[in-house]
């Protein structure tokens, strides 16, 4: 079965963190926003992993984010 997660990246001082939305257990850091991505992927693999051994239902991910401009 296929899902889409939604992904937020937040630049740090040392590179990207990318977070799940849906799913805020997966976290991670990347030097570039392409190693970020990569990485975040790896790790949403290895939490399905894991949830699936201890028997955990795994969220569904399917958000819709917008930006929406605003004057200030």
């Amino acid at each position: 079965m296929l899902t889409t997660y939604t992904a937020q990246y937040t630049k740090t001082e040392s590179g990207y963190m990318g977070q799940l939305i849906e799913w805020q257990e997966v976290i991670t850091e990347g030097e570039n926003i392409e190693e970020c991505r990569a990485m975040l992927k790896d790790a949403a693999a290895e939490m399905i992993l894991a949830y699936r051994q201890q028997n955990k239902e795994i969220p569904f991910g399917s958000s819709l984010l917008e930006q929406i401009p605003v004057e200030i």
